[in-house]
Parts: structure tokens; sequence; C-alpha cells
């Protein structure tokens, strides 16, 4: 009888006694202090490989402020068809000055076959007509070929002019094989591009990191949108543009430039309307940082304060981290 009481009474002890059986599983990955300031989240090495968290250090660089403009890819079929007509009347020009130096040489046979008798001053006269005539198509292709030139100037700039009639086309052959494609950027009415700035970016859906270099050709004459500001010419390789195509641009400010630094993509999460990154603060502590000021770069974002160089940047993973912290701020239930 004593000895099934002792056994009853040991087996009341393990089950009123807590946590005997607990199993070290049950311990959350992460543990979330909370202190004066900033949450700090712990985890250690082999959770950070599990998670998959990874890290960069932040570099200092110098960057640009930008404005937005707008443009489209330009149709260069006028352009080409001026430069044909100009070929034409070159070819034109080079019969007509042939002719006339021929009619030359004949007016001086005739000169001398007048002179000794042989010829008569009717055909003398006749052959001179004939040079004068020669003379005003010289003339008249001479004035043809001038007046497509100041056509071109007018419509394209002394640039791209410059490109159409010269007898080496290799600069214009590049828009003829499709290896670069001719823009027109308009800026705002109250912009102006800067004398130093000759590269630009560009993309077709506005998506700031995924935009490739535009470079300046030259001032253009006239504008095809209805903006009032400065237009310009650029030249893209982008192989994504196509004729027509409409183009957002992104373009330096005269501004001095801004030092900070840039984060990847990936870095830049959202919670209640914010902008944020985690730091890594230590071997194996996070924090949150907010973003108040950034710009996209196409190498992700630019951060003129909030962050420092030489400080870590989580790349991948932060949603993770975030995730984590929220659920350290959920009150605990009681055991009751």
């Amino acid at each position: 009888m004593n000895t099934l009481l002792i056994a009853c009474f040991f087996a009341l002890n393990l089950f009123l006694t807590p946590g005997v059986m607990a199993d070290d599983d049950d311990k959350p990955a992460a543990e979330v202090q909370h202190g004066t300031g900033q949450a700090l989240i712990r985890l250690d090495t082999g959770a950070q490989k599990l998670s998959g968290i990874a890290t960069v250090m932040l570099k200092p660089v110098s960057h640009h402020a930008e404005f937005t403009a707008y443009g489209k890819a330009v149709n260069i079929q006028p352009l080409l068809a001026l430069r044909n007509r100009y070929l034409l009347a070159l070819t034109e020009r080079s019969s007509a000055q042939a002719r006339f130096k021929q009619s030359g040489q004949a007016i001086d046979r005739q000169q001398d076959l007048f002179r000794s008798g042989v010829s008569s001053k009717r055909n003398l006269q006749e052959q001179q007509a004939q040079w004068q005539s020669y003379k005003a198509q010289v003339d008249a292709t001479g004035y043809q070929g001038a007046a497509i030139i100041d056509e071109a100037l007018l419509l394209w700039g002394k640039e791209l002019t410059d490109w159409a009639m010269s007898s080496d086309a290799a600069k214009l052959g590049a828009f003829l094989s499709g290896r670069q494609k001719l823009l027109q950027i308009t800026l705002p009415a109250n912009q102006h591009l800067p004398d130093n700035i000759k590269t630009i970016y560009i993309e077709a859906s506005g998506n700031r990191s995924l935009a490739h270099k535009a470079e300046l050709v030259s001032v253009a004459t006239r504008t095809e949108t209805v903006a009032q500001g400065e237009s310009y010419y650029f030249q893209t390789g982008d192989k994504n543009i196509i004729t027509g195509m409409n183009v957002t641009a992104w373009i330096p400010e005269a501004s001095e430039q801004m030092t900070g630094v840039i984060i990847p993509k990936s870095a830049l999460i959202w919670y209640m309307d914010q902008a944020l990154v985690y730091i890594k603060t230590g071997e194996d502590t996070f924090s949150r940082r907010t973003l108040a000021h950034y710009s996209a770069t196409a190498d992700g974002y630019f951060i003129p304060d909030a962050l420092n160089p030489g400080e870590q940047v989580v790349t991948l993973g932060a949603q993770m981290l975030l995730s984590e912290e929220l659920r350290g701020q959920i009150p605990k239930e009681d055991d009751d």
C-alpha cells in the first residue's frame, strides 16, 4: 500500500511540474529586444544562413539630382528623303558641269573655225547659246542643293544635316541598321539642359531602374509635343526602343553633386507607407532604418542621408526580419 502511494505521489509531481518535457525546438528563431530606441532583432549565424539573409557593405558615391522629361523615338525617313534629294541634286550638278565644260571647249573650237573662215558666225552663236544653257543648268542644280541643305537645317539642325549630307554616311548608317535610335526629348518649361551634360537615361515604361544611356546629338530646331520647353536630339543603342515609342528621360540637374550611398533595389521594403531597410549592426543583430529621402538610379536607390558608408545593409531577407520584428511586438497570452 505504501509503495502504491509513493508511486502516485511522484507521478502527480511530474504532471504538475511545468516545462520538464519542453523541447528546445520551441524556442523562436529570432529574438526581438525592445529598448528606448529602435527594436533590435537577434538572429544567430545558423538561422541567418537558413533564412537566406544576405548583406552588402555600403560605399560612398556622388550623385546628381535628376528631373524627368519626356520624348519619343523619331522616324528619320524624312531626313533620309532629304539626303536622297540632295544626292540626286549633286548627280545632276555633276552632269551639268560636265556638259558645261564640254560646251566651253566646243566654243573655243568654233571660235578658231570662225576666225579661219571655216565656220559661220551663226554656228558660233548657237554654240554660245548652248554654253549659256549649260551654265544655267549648273547654277540651277547648285541652288537646288543649297535649298535642300537649308530645308534640312531648319527641320533637323546642323549636326544631323551634316550627317545626312556627308558623302560618308557612317554615322547615319548606325540608324539605318537599327544599332542606334534617334530620340527627341523635350524638357519641362522651367528646366534647362546643363552645358556639361552629354548623357541622360531613358526608358519606355518609366522604370528608372531599367533605364539605358542616351548620348546628346544636338539641339532640336522644333518640338513635336505640347510641352513648351527646350528640345534636344539624343541617340541610344537600347534595343527595346522602336520608332514612334514614347520614352521617359531622367536628366541630371545643374546643382552640385550630392554624396551618399546606393543600395540595391532589393534592400528597400515598405511598411505603413514608409520606405525602410535593415542594417546588420552586429554579428547576429539587425535593426530597422527608415528612409525619408531616396531617389531611383540605374543601380538601385541613392540615399543622401540615414545610411553611412561602411554599414551593412540587408539585400535579401529584409521582409523576413520585418515579420519577426512585428511578431515580437504582439503581446504574449497568459498561460492561464
